[in-house]
Formats: C-alpha cells, structure tokens, sequence
C-alpha cells in the first residue's frame, strides 16, 4: 500500500513538473524549440519597432492618422476574422506602407491543438493578407504570446519567423490606465533594437490609443528612428 502510495505522488510530481515547464515554454518570449523567433535584435543603432495586435477594428484609421503625422512605418499583426470582416482597413494598412503579419485566423490560443487546426489558422490567414495586396514577407505573432510544439514547428516548416516583444506597456494594468504613464514607461525601459507591443484596435483601448502620438515623439526625442520588423532584423543583419 505504501509503495502504491509512494508510486501515485511520484507520477503526480512528474505530471505537475511536466505541466509547469510546459506552460513557462509556451510563454517564453526568446525561446521556442524549432524555427526562427525574434523579441527583440542587438543593435548599437537607435532603431525601434513599433507593432500593433489583433484588427482591423474601430481605431485603425484613427492610429493610421498618427503614423503618417508622425511619418512612422510600423508593423500589424491582423488576425484573418477580422480582415475578412474589414478587408478595406486591412488595405488601407497595406497600401500606407506598414508590414502586415499573421496573428492567426480565429485569435485561439494555438497550444494543445492539433496540426491540422494550426495549419488552417497559419495558412488561410497567410492567403487573406495576400488578398489585400500586402506583398512583403508575412511574419507570424502567436496569440497571447502562446507556443508550444506544433505552432513553431510548423512555422519552420513554411519559413515564417515567430516574432515576439521586449517591451509590453499594457501588461502592467495600472500603466494601461494611463496613457501618459504608458509613455514614461517605454521612454525609460526601450533600448536599440526594442519590439514594441501595443494594442489599439478596440473601444477599450483607448488610452493606448492616446499613448501613441506622445510615445513616438519621446522616442524621436532620444534619437530614435521607427522601422518595421522586417527592416530590424535586416539591420541586425547588417
């Protein structure tokens, strides 16, 4: 009886430790066990990335209005419900010079799902923002920053590179409820080569929304230029 006991809490350790490593790999921002992944690049050049997940939604010409204010290319990752839905922004998007990247078709959490299910989300996104014209190299960004085995694998398997963030001001939910603490937090933490992950495209995004204008002009103030992602793996390339 004791050894049967013994037995049971050594495989429930093994499946608690099991589960743990898995869900920490899952959410790691540098690492992923097969292809290319990038959160950020080593460069002595004062560059930047700004990108935007999910949309097109209700802000996405209001946030298309500030980067051409501001002469800023930056990088979106659209999901392909919603480019379907408003394959016009998703144009406008493309047409303005900005980098179009998958973020899944349906916006699932792409772990403990099966390689037919990634393959479609991957692939059929793939095909709607070559629809809108978008003709550049289409990087994937996981939902919820979520990976495990068979998302990067496949990933690998097509050549798109996963591309993750350094610097998240919106996590922090007291920094999402003000614009301007958003901004003092990106000032004082971005470094050559950032990834910078915001969220602008809905109704209760507002303040992110706010934060955009004054986050680039602080930014251009210590000397900082904004490139796509695309252009700042090129330039760690180089």
């Amino acid at each position: 009886m004791k050894r049967i006991i013994y037995i049971i809490l050594i495989v429930t350790v093994i499946i608690l430790l099991i589960t743990f490593l898995g869900n920490e790999l899952s959410k790691a921002r540098s690492f992923q066990l097969f292809g290319d992944l990038v959160d950020h690049v080593e460069t002595e050049e004062h560059v930047v990335a700004l990108t935007f997940d999910d949309g097109p939604g209700i802000h996405s010409e209001e946030v298309l209005q500030v980067l051409d204010e501001q002469e800023v290319k930056a990088t979106f990752f659209l999901t392909g419900e919603e480019i379907e839905n408003e394959p016009e922004l998703a144009q406008l998007m493309a047409d303005r010079g900005h980098e179009i990247g998958n973020h899944s078709y349906s916006h699932e959490r792409m772990v403990l799902k099966s390689p037919s299910f990634i393959e479609k989300e991957v692939q059929k996104t793939n095909g709607l923002i070559r629809e809108i014209g978008y003709k550049g190299e289409i990087h994937f960004r996981p939902p919820y920053g979520k990976k495990l085995f068979i998302l990067p694998y496949h990933l690998s398997q097509h050549n798109q590179k996963t591309v993750m963030w350094n610097l998240e001001p919106e996590s922090d939910p007291e920094l999402a409820r003000d614009s301007e603490k958003m901004i003092t937090y990106v000032e004082e933490e971005v470094k050559p080569g950032s990834i910078i992950l915001m969220h602008v495209m809905y109704e209760n995004r507002k303040e992110s929304l706010k934060a955009i204008p004054g986050m680039i002009e602080s930014l251009k103030e210590k000397g900082y230029t904004f490139v796509t992602v695309s252009d700042l793996m090129q330039d760690q390339g180089n």
